[in-house]
């Protein structure tokens, strides 16, 4: 940040000191110290030595095990989180202005720390997949499908190669902003639209960008995008072909926004799984599709094509080469099976359990699908707290949503309680109102 701003440094402990006076400063409620949100903040910050432990020393044992717990708690916050049926209104510290004064701020400082740093290994590895797709380098294809590129799919190369068309070499850089930019936005309006509240999106947003994990990792564009694609499917929860393909395209990107599906296809039951599930082998077929164009013959599709169904067999399996809880800890790697087992079980509950759901359980459900991930992911599990902030967020920020529902239940409410006599106008007119006001609130 030379050029920008002379004489500027900002390491990674003095963020979190920062960031952390800044958190507590806003967003802790100090009229009710033993509160909820206070709870919840304190969960966040504690993350942030763990990952200061592993960027000090990556595969450090100490860091990796703490990272391993707090998802633990996370996991556990969010499996309470439904019967926590008392949500009261909790403000911020800092008035609407303030808090605009302050996101604008952290946004340059983020933004131009993207632009002026070096590029992680991990964008790098996708930046060369992306190469690789468009055929501008002659890298070995089997190599490429079984060792380097097995931390994501083909969606974020893609997203690569179109951005770099524009920007050339400003490529990452530029799609690591637009991912972030992504998220925050979804964000906001999450709270304006779900919560009705935009202080509380712009409370989120700004929680987002000062926490140590976002600042941490501001460049790893394929941690975020997906985590972006994830939010705006909140956003566009009543249309579940767009939702679909949002989430597709998140399935192609990385492996956690699979085990969401069937979560997501459970919440919209049997009149809207249909075009749920549509939408996502529409977006199976353009990414095979996108694969087929930019190969050369059969052969390079079918190298490409096995290199995207690597991807979670990679995961799945032990990877000796992958720092991590479970290569550092040799003598409990055993039991990564049976947390293995016990997530895909828990998932599997989630699923069929409870029958009627409503947005406040898929919010929670969701946030637990993917930070149970990090419990037996063996690519440095845990670390990657990016996956499931912008839930988390949600969740934390969230007040009651009851007055979430479908067309289809408001319809039914209405068919029992409308009259059968010189009434049925006027019935009419107010359920129509009743029905705007809960779908648009």
């Amino acid at each position: 940040m030379d050029f920008l701003l002379p004489s500027y440094s900002m390491n990674q402990a003095t963020w979190f000191y920062l960031s952390f006076l800044l958190i507590v400063a806003i967003y802790f409620r100090f009229m009710r110290i033993f509160s909820l949100r206070n709870l919840d903040l304190a969960l966040l910050l504690s993350a942030s030595p763990g990952l200061l432990f592993v960027a000090a020393q990556e595969d450090s044992p100490i860091g990796h095990a703490w990272l391993f717990v707090i998802a633990c708690v996370f996991l556990l916050r969010m499996f309470f989180d439904p019967i926590l049926s008392r949500r009261p209104y909790l403000g911020q510290n800092l008035n609407t202005h303030g808090m605009a004064f302050l996101f604008f701020s952290v946004c340059a400082f983020l933004f131009t720390q993207v632009i002026t740093s070096s590029l992680p290994q991990e964008t790098e590895e996708t930046i060369a997949q992306a190469d690789y797709i468009m055929n501008l380098t002659a890298t070995d294809p089997v190599k490429i499908s079984k060792e380097e590129f097995s931390t994501g799919g083909p969606a974020a190369p893609i997203f690569v190669v179109i951005l770099k068309l524009i920007f050339n070499d400003l490529a990452p850089s530029i799609l690591a902003i637009l991912a972030h930019a992504a998220v925050i936005s979804g964000l906001w309006f999450v709270g304006r639209n779900l919560f009705g509240d935009k202080s509380i999106g712009l409370a989120m947003a700004t929680l987002y960008l000062l926490l140590p994990c976002t600042a941490y990792n501001v460049a790893e564009f394929n941690h975020v995008l997906p985590a972006a694609l994830v939010t705006w499917a909140f956003v566009a929860f009543r249309k579940p072909v767009v939702s679909g393909v949002l989430l597709g395209l998140a399935s192609g990107t990385l492996l956690f926004p699979v085990f969401l599906l069937p979560l997501w296809a459970a919440f919209y039951g049997r009149k809207r799984a249909g075009r749920f599930v549509m939408a996502l082998v529409a977006v199976a077929i353009v990414l095979l599709a996108s694969l087929a164009f930019t190969s050369k013959d059969s052969d390079s599709f079918f190298e490409k094509t096995i290199g995207t169904i690597n991807v979670p067999l990679t995961a799945l399996s032990n990877q000796e080469f992958s720092p991590g809880f479970w290569k550092d800890a040799d003598y409990v790697s055993p039991y990564r099976w049976p947390v293995m087992a016990s997530y895909f079980i828990m998932l599997i509950f989630m699923t069929i359990w409870p029958r009627r759901r409503n947005v406040e359980v898929l919010l929670a459900q969701s946030a637990a699908a993917i930070i149970g991930t990090q419990l037996w992911y063996t690519q440095k599990g845990g670390v990657y707290l990016l996956w499931y902030v912008p839930l988390l967020l949600m969740v934390i920020f969230r007040p009651r949503l009851t007055h979430l529902k479908f067309i289809e239940e408001l319809e039914e409410s209405t068919v029992a309680k409308s009259p059968s006599n010189g009434d049925s106008k006027k019935s009419s007119a107010s359920s129509t109102t009743g029905k705007n006001l809960q779908l648009f609130r």
